[in-house]
């Protein structure tokens, strides 16, 4: 039977979901295809109907899982009280993808750090874009330096075994980009301070 372009479309997508959690739950190296293709219901004789190779398969997935996870932040609050969450800590393989998966990229192809630096670039964006609502003068700055505390902090959070500074981690950080975004900075310190202009 003839596949229709429709489910090799659905097909396709399945496997990028599925290749999605298994490689941040467990990193590139720990997944084989034969594994991904399992996990999406699909036979491993179908994979390279969708994917060159399995550096392919990386490659799409990453762009894959951006794109799924491109709606917000809005509101800079509710990023903020999402994303440094229990529920986020806990679910790394529905999580963000740069935080599961920032130490594994650099080891992969080219392709792999071209669209994870896509990735970056357009959560840098969205942060800025809710940033910018506090009217700061630096408000990609202000973003890169929140999205990196943001994903700083869910890494070590995931990594330590110590609950109460796991929470800790995640409570503190939340707390410090909440004030240095909205709350004017004394002695110079304006890296995520809003414009006094």
């Amino acid at each position: 039977m003839r596949v229709t372009r429709e489910q090799m479309q659905a097909n396709r997508t399945r496997i990028l979901d599925a290749a999605g959690s298994l490689f941040r739950e467990k990193g590139f190296d720990a997944v084989s295809v034969a594994e991904v293709m399992k996990a999406a219901g699909l036979t491993h004789g179908g994979f390279y109907g969708h994917f060159e190779s399995k550096d392919d398969l990386i490659a799409k997935t990453i762009a894959h899982i951006f794109a799924a996870g491109a709606q917000g932040p809005d509101d800079l609050t509710t990023f903020l009280d999402a994303y440094l969450s229990p529920l986020h800590r806990d679910s790394i393989a529905k999580g963000c993808p740069t935080a599961a998966l920032v130490a594994d990229v650099r080891r992969q192809t080219p392709a792999a750090r071209v669209a994870m630096t896509a990735g970056f670039n357009a959560q840098i964006d969205r942060i800025t874009s809710a940033v910018a609502q506090t009217e700061s003068c630096h408000a990609r700055r202000a973003a890169i330096g929140a999205w990196a505390a943001l994903v700083g902090a869910i890494v070590l959070a995931r990594t330590t075994d110590d609950p109460a500074l796991s929470d800790e981690i995640l409570k503190e950080t939340r707390d410090w980009i909440s004030n240095r975004t909205t709350e004017p900075q004394t002695d110079g310190d304006t890296a995520l301070a809003p414009s006094e202009a």
